[in-house]
């Protein structure tokens, strides 16, 4: 090996060694995940050349991780892009975790007043909510708004109108997909907007009626 090699095979080395702090100076993901990926590279060139065998092996466990994690952010930024444009709300990730229930025609999911204890994804049929007169399709959810309330009571009566499947989860399996899935809690937060101005609509027009 001559001297000008081994010059190239050192600039690797320093390369890499920048690059990992580099990364460890970087406040946002995407940049941290790629400059250590960068470094990874580097690393691996380094090491097999100069048969640095532990450092090898590292690296070449730490490369895919942080590739995997580097794909699990842009499938993220995705998800939240497209829920930000406005496309359909996709709620079906509560059937991984929900508890699953077919409930007869005509049966009280619950009353207004109620204790809050569960959200509903409704995978099958028609819920009526009675105060409102809304009636709710499948592939949405209910009984979601009672969890924004400083009292934690449902705000409303729901009703099936025939059979339905719907999926059910607590409170607090509700709050950790919304931490853990973005784009879930931004589709949240739009239909829990969407529907405290549509409540508010037809209240203002209801008030109106009477007076």
């Amino acid at each position: 090996m001559n001297l000008m090699t081994i010059h190239w095979i050192e600039a690797f080395g320093w390369l890499a060694s920048l690059l990992t702090v580099a990364t460890y100076a970087m406040n946002t993901m995407i940049p941290l995940r790629v400059l250590a990926i960068a470094s990874s590279i580097c690393f691996i060139f380094y090491a097999s050349v100069l048969e640095l065998w532990p450092l090898l092996v590292m690296e070449l466990t730490l490369l895919p991780i942080n590739a995997y994690r580097f794909w699990e952010i842009l499938t993220m930024r995705g998800r939240v892009s497209r829920a930000t444009e406005g496309a359909a709300a996709d709620f079906s990730i509560i059937k991984t975790y929900g508890k699953r229930r077919r409930i007869e025609a005509g049966t009280c999911i619950f009353r207004r007043g109620d204790p809050v204890d569960r959200l509903y994804f409704l995978a099958e049929g028609r819920v009526l909510i009675e105060e409102v007169g809304v009636e709710i399709s499948d592939g949405d959810i209910f009984g979601e708004i009672a969890f924004f309330t400083d009292a934690a009571q449902r705000t409303a009566t729901a009703r099936t109108v025939g059979e339905v499947e719907v999926y059910e989860i607590d409170e607090k399996r509700f709050m950790r997909l919304q931490f853990e899935d973005p784009s879930f809690g931004l589709s949240i937060m739009r239909t829990v907007t969407r529907r405290l101005a549509a409540n508010g609509q037809l209240e203002l027009g209801a008030g109106a009626v009477t007076s």
